[in-house]
């Protein structure tokens, strides 16, 4: 929901910084195996019971260069892998973060863990095959940045998803209960998407 009015003042400042390292030799995959890096040793911290600044240091990092990637890959050549590879990577991150809050506390945080999993899956699930569908009607949007594939809005985004973490990271205990809201949310926004490709199919 938040993406694309982030957009409008993130990508100025990634773009040119993306131009500056892709000057400098920067390659956009590497960004990419950079911020997945970072996105694991945050997910590592949280296991090993970190939290405050020393989590949301490297979380902001790993998502920096999710943006990066991008920026690097505008100023030098875009490639269908690494669209995927990007892709991939924030699956699993998004994956990570919440399995390392199950691990430090499964006995608190395993049944709200598994209930959060599975609504990232599920809306995961319906944000690909929507975007199978917007390709084959041939459907293009730049609301959420220029993309390499369509990205379909909804209630959640990147943007939800970050400031959900930095709030955890912020304050553990409330794992649970910010897991199942966030996780009603998620299964709310994969609705909504189902609503929308039906009604894509029949006008």
């Amino acid at each position: 929901m938040l993406d694309s009015r982030m957009r409008t003042l993130i990508d100025p400042p990634l773009n040119r910084t993306g131009r500056w390292l892709a000057a400098r030799g920067a390659d956009a995959d590497t960004m990419t195996l950079i911020g997945l890096g970072f996105g694991i040793f945050t997910a590592l911290m949280i296991y090993l019971g970190v939290s405050g600044l020393m989590i949301i240091v490297p979380l902001l990092i790993a998502r920096l260069c999710d943006g990066l990637d991008g920026a690097v890959a505008r100023a030098t050549t875009k490639t269908d892998f690494g669209g995927y590879l990007d892709l991939t990577c924030d699956f699993i991150f998004y994956a990570a973060v919440p399995m390392a809050f199950v691990l430090r506390d499964p006995v608190a945080n395993a049944l709200p863990g598994a209930f959060l999993l599975m609504s990232f899956y599920i809306n995961g699930a319906s944000f690909l095959g929507y975007a199978v569908l917007a390709e084959k009607a041939g459907m293009e949007t730049a609301e959420q940045g220029e993309k390499s594939l369509y990205y379909s809005a909804g209630l959640l985004e990147g943007t939800e998803t970050i400031i959900f973490f930095v709030i955890l990271a912020i304050a553990p205990i409330w794992f649970a209960p910010l897991a199942w809201v966030f996780g009603v949310l998620c299964l709310a926004t994969a609705i909504l998407r189902v609503v929308m490709a039906w009604n894509e199919s029949v006008t």
